[in-house]
């Protein structure tokens, strides 16, 4: 897949947009031949696999400005990199324990003259601000992650969903989000990707919504 099937999906974006977008590959081709933070095999379907998938919690919120939003985890810089694109005037958060993953994301942000975006070497527990959402793409299951990030979440909420985790995850979950539906105070919808792209690999995709 190129950028032209990620064009058709957002039909809206500025030329600047669109810059940013068709920079990504190369940026991250780049950068992944010196520090390994994507699959050698994943970097064939760039757009599908990544940006895309990222793109689909902004097909279920379209984050308002102003939007803070915290990648818990967030590897070599998804899904908030391209999210961070596409919604310039939300602000994001992105953190990982792992030092050269969050330098590979400095220095594409840093390349792509995001503005909106602030990366930073540490563990979630020490960060010390709270935010409308906590977004990621399966780190880990998502009971732990619920209680290892939901206490960042404040309770304004100003967009189409109430503040909350945006869990990009596989369907069959189905014991996690019991266990989740369990803990105090917790509520949980999910969505299939596969509303928004017709893609065969969002089939079994879906996005993961804990809120309060």
């Amino acid at each position: 897949m190129d950028t032209s099937l990620l064009f058709n999906y957002f039909p809206d974006l500025s030329e600047k947009q669109k810059e940013q977008f068709t920079l990504l590959k190369d940026l991250y081709t780049d950068w992944n031949s010196k520090i390994n933070v994507i699959s050698r095999k994943d970097m064939e379907e760039f757009y599908l696999h990544h940006v895309l998938h990222s793109l689909a919690i902004g097909k279920l919120v379209p984050f308002k400005d102003y939007t803070e939003i915290m990648d818990a985890g967030t590897g070599g810089g998804f899904p908030g990199v391209p999210l961070a694109i596409l919604f310039p005037e939300a602000r994001f958060f992105l953190v990982d324990s792992i030092g050269k993953k969050i330098k590979v994301v400095n220095e594409v942000v840093k390349s792509l003259g995001l503005t909106n975006v602030e990366a930073v070497q540490t563990r979630v527990e020490q960060v010390d601000r709270t935010f409308d959402f906590v977004i990621s793409r399966a780190v880990t299951d998502l009971e732990a992650f619920t209680r290892w990030t939901f206490y960042k979440v404040h309770r304004q909420s100003f967009n189409r969903l109430p503040n909350g985790i945006l869990y990009l995850k596989g369907m069959g979950i189905e014991d996690e989000i019991d266990r989740v539906k369990k803990l105090k105070m917790t509520k949980v919808s999910t969505y299939p990707i596969s509303k928004y792209f017709a893609e065969e690999y969002f089939q079994s995709k879906q996005i993961v919504h804990v809120y309060k």
